[in-house]
């Protein structure tokens, strides 16, 4: 067989049809199906490559699997709790003590820790993953379930999840700053109340009824007066997702992704000066 008449990838088989692209010819086990005739392996692999991967309208990289980033906070969230009663049933120090936000230092459950004051910063992002009640860790999962895979939809898995984060470090700072530092505090509705001001942000600039968001804040704007709720973490939560929100909303066309980095990076930029400002207070 001629060199014409054999596939080049294959030389002791023989080709009856040549490339669209490459014009080089290939054996039916090449041939790809493609926008017009058939395509190589090779020439179908580099258009792939430069096709445009599709974004969401906030730049980020379009979800594979919609809600997998929430399903799995949710997951953490729910292990940590188990977690924390079974060291409670064996009578060891539950981790509350070691990650609740507590400005410090102070006694707690029979233990003196520093707190945050005393340079333990981590309990800035911990306490969002602790809940004082099977109760407390419900409601907050439910609003995570709610409104998690529509903004994770929209920011990208990837960047959804540095918000959250960031919103419950940029909440955990507000929370030390404006509660007493003997008080211990604990749960994700910081991070939450982040998720309800960047959905009501993102609605009302997209022109979407948003009565029913309203009133579930109202609702719980109502609840944080309670005692034993904190309504600092709610505070914080909320003005961090409407900051986020502000920010992504009103960036220029194609600078979404940018707008999403450079508001993640801000509120823990944020989060660390009211940190600083307030350990400075506490130690005099």
């Amino acid at each position: 067989m001629s060199a014409e008449s054999v596939c080049y990838r294959h030389p002791d088989r023989e080709a009856y049809i040549s490339c669209q692209r490459c014009e080089r010819p290939i054996c039916p086990e090449c041939m790809r199906d493609a926008s017009v005739g058939f395509q190589c392996p090779e020439c179908l692999a580099k258009g792939a490559k430069s096709v445009r991967q599709p974004r969401t309208v906030a730049g980020g990289a379009l979800p594979g699997n919609p809600g997998a980033a929430t399903l799995t906070l949710i997951g953490i969230n729910a292990v940590v709790y188990v977690v924390s009663l079974i060291l409670q049933e064996l009578g060891r120090t539950g981790l509350d003590v070691w990650g609740a936000i507590v400005g410090g230092p102070v006694l707690y459950d029979g233990q003196l820790v520093e707190g945050i004051a005393g340079g333990e910063y981590w309990r800035l992002l911990t306490s969002a993953f602790l809940h004082a009640g099977l109760l407390h860790l419900l409601f907050n999962m439910i609003g995570l379930y709610l409104f998690g895979p529509f903004l994770e939809k929209l920011l990208g898995t990837t960047r959804f999840v540095v918000f959250y984060l960031a919103a419950a470090v940029f909440s955990g700072a507000v929370v030390f700053a404006l509660t007493a530092p003997n008080v211990p505090t604990v749960g994700a509705s910081g991070a939450v109340f982040a998720l309800f001001g960047l959905g009501l942000v993102v609605l009302l600039k997209a022109g979407q009824e948003v009565r029913g968001l309203v009133a579930i804040l109202a609702i719980n704007a109502f609840l944080s007066l309670r005692d034993g709720i904190s309504w600092q973490g709610h505070l914080g939560g909320f003005i961090a997702g409407v900051l986020f929100g502000l920010a992504i909303s009103f960036a220029p066309r194609g600078k979404g992704a940018l707008a999403q980095t450079v508001g993640a990076i801000v509120l823990v930029a944020l989060a660390v000066a009211i940190t600083a400002v307030r350990s400075l207070a506490l130690n005099g």
